[in-house]
């Protein structure tokens, strides 16, 4: 009895050593050393007198430079900084894997670097210490970020986990952007619409009569896309649906006020069987549904086939000139609303910090310039006279060799020789209209951005953060409900389960567990309403 009292002394002791040991060590990765601090210098560039060198595990895109640790946007950023950065890029097929084996082994990076880490992650990890709370680092040492955060309030919300920490750094969207917030928007074509003799559809009513027209009429496909979700993207704000934005697709506000499950409301179903009989009568591509069906409309795209799309640019995409932009379709009870739009904040997982980063205020003060103005330009314009060059009203372009490559290469093959943001590596910034010379921010994509945004909706959420029971929720109930509801949803489009069945899919969602999934929504979207 004795030697069973003296182990659990000694047991909890060690328990308590143990414990008092790892805070300390949190505080110590956490709060600056003096020798960092003595060697940061407290403003402009370079960053540190002294060279110092990070660590970083980058996710690596096809389309960007083979080698980061030799291309000109990181070489001129470290003879700038001080700064230099070993960097182990992983392409996108074993990013998973081999992130989770630097997680799991404990061998970690100063910083992982545009790694998609979910949101799950972030606080599994940063609760465990491996990633650092950076609250504090962000007051100190990150001006532009925090001037961002400071005009824009639902940045720091939308960073903030329910533990009160933020442990990553956003890709934040410039918000006066709204070409690159909307993504895939509806077209129209001139065409056919002077092959039938109709305006441009105002309403939902009208865009039946255009399509049934078109079929009637033409030799063309009345509308095709990547997939059935791209017409339902449009229509959503017809019916008033995902009015809190994109990355909400199965909550929003009813007109009650209250926060509601869109999939079993009434506008939803009433825009199911809208979108059934579009399907029934043949006025949305037969296949849409089919495996391949991106590869096919993308061939049916070149050759000029669609009277109507929802899609990225398509006199870009596709090299044709026949589609202008559409409108925002008012639907059956006066909604007209542009939904499909992401929010400032967006890539949350973007930039972490690990326990073993020795130099956390140089690092934080690293990513910081790319919060600025004059660091987004850097990043995805390169160096004046190198890779752009500016007039005298301060628009900027990239330089012939990079749009006419001498050796016959595409626009992002020259580019990646440079930079390192083509297809998608830029985490830790803000995209901004001037510097973003991507597929958004053609001239015809910002004329229909610019059309559409009187409908585009005020507010927009960002995805929000939930704590470790929540995430468990998610995972399961949330993912059979969410699953089952995007089967649902084409089987009413195309008509293999009838509307007589409704009140069966909604009992059998009840039945899945929706009310604990409403639950963790609305726990979660107070917590962001309190932030």
């Amino acid at each position: 009895m004795k030697f069973i009292k003296l182990f659990s002394v000694v047991l909890i002791s060690v328990l308590l050593f143990m414990t008092a040991c790892s805070n300390k060590t949190n505080e110590d990765v956490t709060e600056p050393s003096d020798e960092e601090l003595e060697n940061l210098n407290e403003s402009g560039l370079p960053i540190v007198k002294d060279e110092i060198t990070l660590d970083m595990f980058a996710g690596q895109p096809p389309q960007s430079a083979d080698d980061w640790n030799d291309v000109m946007i990181w070489n001129e950023y470290e003879d700038m900084t001080n700064i230099n950065v070993n960097w182990e890029t992983v392409q996108s097929e074993s990013l998973d894997e081999k992130r989770n084996l630097k997680l799991g082994s404990g061998d970690l990076p100063d910083v992982f670097y545009s790694a998609s880490l979910s949101n799950t992650d972030l606080l599994k990890y940063g609760e465990q210490g491996l990633f650092i709370p950076l609250n504090d680092l962000i007051d100190e040492y990150a001006p532009n970020l925090k001037k961002l955060m400071e005009e824009n309030p639902e940045i720091e919300k939308a960073m903030t986990f329910p533990d009160g920490n933020i442990y990553s750094l956003p890709t934040i969207f410039d918000a006066d952007f709204s070409s690159l917030r909307l993504g895939p928007r509806p077209w129209i074509n001139k065409e056919a619409l002077e092959s039938v003799d109709m305006d441009m559809p105002e309403t939902t009513e009208e865009y039946y009569e255009f399509l049934k027209a078109v079929k009637e009429e033409t030799d063309m496909i009345p509308f095709g896309s990547y997939s059935a979700g791209m017409l339902l993207r449009w229509l959503n704000g017809s019916f008033g649906l995902v009015n809190r934005g994109f990355d909400h697709p199965y909550t929003d506000i009813g007109s009650d006020g209250e926060l509601r499950f869109i999939p079993t409301s009434d506008e939803y179903k009433e825009m199911l069987e809208y979108v059934h009989k579009l399907y029934d009568e043949e006025l949305i591509e037969q296949n849409i549904f089919a495996d391949g069906s991106t590869e096919k409309f993308m061939a049916n795209a070149s050759d000029d086939q669609y009277a109507s799309t929802v899609s990225h640019d398509p006199s870009e995409l596709f090299n044709i000139d026949t589609m202008e932009g559409a409108t925002a379709l008012e639907g059956p009870y006066g909604d007209r609303l542009i939904t499909g739009i992401t929010p400032t904040v967006t890539g949350l997982g973007g930039f972490v910090i690990t326990e073993n980063n020795e130099y956390p205020a140089s690092t934080m003060r690293w990513i910081d310039h790319f919060y600025s103005d004059e660091g987004a330009k850097l990043l995805f314009m390169g160096v004046e006279g190198e890779t752009y060059e500016e007039d005298s009203d301060g628009e900027v372009e990239y330089v012939d060799k990079i749009t006419n490559s001498s050796e016959g290469l595409t626009f992002e093959q020259e580019l990646a020789k440079y930079l390192v943001w083509p297809g998608g590596a830029y985490a830790g910034t803000i995209i901004k209209e001037d510097y973003f010379k991507s597929l958004e921010s053609s001239p015809a994509s910002l004329e229909s951005a610019e059309n559409l945004e009187p409908y585009i909706i005020e507010e927009v959420w960002p995805a929000f953060t939930y704590t470790k029971e929540e995430n468990k929720i998610l995972s399961t109930t949330g993912s059979d409900i969410e699953k089952y509801v995007s089967e649902m949803q084409d089987k009413f489009i195309v008509g293999d389960v009838p509307f007589s069945e409704w009140d069966d899919y909604i009992d059998k969602l009840e039945r899945m567990g929706l009310d604990e999934y409403m639950k963790v929504k609305k726990d979660a979207l107070e917590r962001f309403e309190n932030n």
